[in-house]
């Protein structure tokens, strides 16, 4: 081939202005006629992504040999078109060309993309008929790659021994193929077996993803301390891995220091990884901080950037809503995932921000589970309940296919509005669409029906489940027996949980202490608060000292309740001392609860239930000019006591109001009928021999 035209294919790659013209010249000067330079022009096609001129060039040449064949194929595989290029391996074949090793490695590489098996196992034949498979290292790599890509490791591990001087491909592939199905051992024993010269970020990187629960942190280390030897510290793959696997271990100083380490090599993964690290450790502001760095270095932020900052601005209003308005300036708000997060983000913040997750999830173009499910999860938590019930029915007659997290949101709605026939169907609705048996369903349907009264349909659903070792649905159960008052049965199934080895959690303490608080077991709440620590190994949170507030209070120590409330490791949180303000007015500690109410009242000047508690109180001990002084308060602050709601179902429909509600289309009979009662009640009380001797039957047609 001319000079000048190898040149002219070489500039013009990535334009099919200037392809079409070098292309041109070729078949003005007869060098197309040439099967070399065809297959140039071809490969320089396919190279720039104009895969149909390089087909309509395949076909219009008059000899083709195997290179051409291979160039096409490799071009559909690269371009994730498996069909189009097993039809031309097919022709391949029919023609008379003759398939050689890279024809099989790029079929297998297409296959394994693909995740075809069974396409998979059809080239395997082809390479052991052609005698490829021992002795052509890159048709066996392909070939384990393939077997590991399709989950078929046993597979995968038969090809690699076929091999006869496997290299560090083959070798990543087949840890690759134990990292994906998440065989630890397996995985890092094959690791071992590995030659020390074949190790590289391809083998590394793999690996570390497996690396991501705390009791897995030395052997990380252990990993980190082989990289440093063999001097791979400044792979950025490997890097990153490492801040990834360091955070998920719960190691955010070791993340940290690995992320520093990179100076100003940094990529955009790397910034993305200790993002998400502090995000996930809770780590907020640290995770601000690094967001802001990161804005004013040069590198472009993306997706992930923006859906791992908002998952840390669930207390931090005015930064999450400076970052929607970044979101919105970058062009990203109608990207799914971005908006899913904003959706979570506004359902974390108060009540009042739930609008604002409505409006994003309205304006949603492209809506999935996820925004469906968020918006589902808001209106349980914040929104009023019979909300969320009819979000769940919106979903199941939407064309998106309802999950075991919807079925979880809308059972805890239904379990808040105590909806036994609603909470039945959903049941039903469940069972038909396979989700009973799963731990999260099982643990809301135990919910429900604890909730509901119905403690006997709790354990029928807890008893389907509980030889899984499902921590969730025992914990469900435990709390269940505990709001039935059987805080003896909670504690008793809180031993098996430990003799069964079931994993405990803060849920389960939690849970355990609400039992022995509604049930009085003072001594044995009190035990396991102190022995979470130094026995099960679970650090106490301000949720299990609350619960263990309530205990000491219901049981008349308010002193006590104090002492402990003092000796806490953590500030107490408002639901502590909320907590500790209950026990102080049931037990009638005005001068001890003012005090608690005080120090509430400059934590959160705004939340209503300091100051009703505190009217009340003083009602009780008939302190008017306090309780005066406390709507006074409440009055130029500008802070209104919420209405409670009640509810009641009616046919499949939760019908809610509060005092003098209006709103319900029968309203005025509604009202007629409570006068009736009203007056029927007035009537009995006046005259309590007859109501003693009065037949059910007198009564309804009075």
């Amino acid at each position: 081939m001319k000079p000048f035209l190898a040149s002219l294919l070489e500039s013009s790659l990535h334009s099919l202005q200037k392809l079409s013209s070098t292309h041109s010249h070729a078949i003005k000067h007869g060098y197309i006629s040439d099967v070399y330079v065809s297959n140039r022009v071809l490969d320089s096609y396919i190279k720039s992504g104009f895969l149909g001129h390089a087909h309509n060039l395949f076909d219009e040449m008059p000899h083709r040999d195997t290179v051409s064949w291979n160039t096409m194929i490799s071009g559909y595989t690269s371009s994730g078109k498996l069909d189009n290029a097993w039809r031309l391996f097919t022709c391949m074949r029919r023609y008379g060309s003759d398939a050689d090793g890279f024809t099989f490695s790029r079929l297998l590489k297409g296959v394994a993309s693909a995740k075809r098996f069974e396409l998979g196992e059809q080239v395997h034949a082809l390479v052991v008929k052609g005698g490829y498979e021992c002795n052509n290292v890159y048709v066996g790599s392909a070939l384990v790659d393939m077997y590991a890509k399709c989950e078929r490791v046993e597979d995968a591990l038969d090809a690699f021994e076929e091999i006869w001087e496997p290299n560090s491909v083959s070798w990543n592939a087949l840890i690759g193929g134990f990292v994906q199905v998440r065989d630890v051992e397996t995985a890092f024993g094959l690791f071992g077996c590995m030659e020390v010269k074949m190790m590289d970020d391809g083998t590394f990187a793999p690996l570390l993803t497996l690396l991501d629960d705390p009791m897995l942190c030395n052997l990380l280390r252990e990993v980190h301390g082989k990289v440093l030897k063999l001097g791979l510290e400044e792979e950025i793959t490997i890097c990153n891995a490492m801040v990834s696997s360091y955070a998920d271990c719960g190691s955010v100083s070791d993340a940290k220091r690995v992320f520093d380490g990179l100076g100003g090599s940094k990529d955009l993964i790397t910034w993305n990884s200790m993002l998400a690290g502090f995000s996930k450790l809770e780590r907020k502001d640290s995770a601000f901080e690094l967001f802001v760095e990161l804005l004013r270095t040069r590198i472009e932020t993306d997706v992930y950037t923006y859906t791992s900052i908002l998952s840390s601005c669930d207390e931090h209003q005015f930064f999450g809503q400076s970052l929607h308005c970044l979101v919105i300036k970058k062009g990203l708000e109608q990207v799914t995932s971005v908006s899913n997060a904003l959706i979570f983000m506004y359902i974390q913040f108060p009540t009042c921000f739930m609008n604002d997750a409505l409006s994003l999830f309205e304006t949603l173009e492209a809506k999935d589970l996820v925004s469906w499910n968020s918006v589902l999860t808001g209106l349980s938590q914040k929104g009023p309940s019979e909300d969320a019930v009819k979000f769940f029915s919106y979903l199941g007659s939407s064309n998106i296919e309802v999950d075991d997290y919807a079925f979880s949101a809308v059972l805890r709605s239904c379990s808040d509005l105590a909806t036994l026939q609603l909470g039945q169907q959903i049941h039903a609705l469940a069972t038909k669409s396979s989700f009973e048996s799963n731990e999260f369903v099982t643990s809301s349907l135990i919910l429900m029906y604890s909730k509901c009264g119905v403690i006997e349909n709790a354990q029928r659903c807890f008893q389907q489940i509980c030889s899984t070792h499902s921590t969730v649905a025992w914990n469900a159960m435990i709390l269940g027996y505990a709001q039935h008052g059987s805080g003896q049965v909670s504690l008793d199934l809180f031993s098996q949980m430990c003799n069964q080895n079931v994993k405990l959690d803060h849920v389960t303490f939690t849970a355990v202490l609400t039992a022995c608080s509604h049930s009085g077991l003072v001594q044995e709440g009190l035990e396991l608060l102190h022995s979470m620590e130094p026995v099960y190994k679970i650090q106490p949170r301000t949720e299990h000292y609350a619960a263990a507030v309530d205990l000491l209070g219901r049981a008349g120590l308010v002193n006590k309740a104090k002492e402990l409330i003092e000796s806490m490791p953590l500030s107490p949180d408002p639901m502590v001392l909320k907590t500790f303000l209950g026990a102080c007015r049931a037990c009638g500690e005005i001068e001890m609860a003012t005090q608690v109410a005080n120090h509430l009242l400059e934590m959160e000047p705004d939340d209503h239930f300091t100051y009703v508690s505190l009217s009340h109180m003083y009602s009780d001990a008939k302190k008017w000019e306090e309780k005066a002084s406390v709507k006074k308060v409440m009055k130029e602050r500008g802070v209104k006591k919420v209405p409670g709601w009640s509810w009641i179902e009616i046919r499949n429909e939760v019908c809610a109001f509060n005092a003098e509600d209006r709103s319900h289309p029968l309203c005025e009979k509604i009202y007629l009928m409570v006068e009736d009662l009203t007056q029927e009640m007035k009537w009995f009380d006046s005259d309590n021999e007859f109501n003693y001797q009065a037949s059910p039957l007198d009564v309804n047609h009075s």
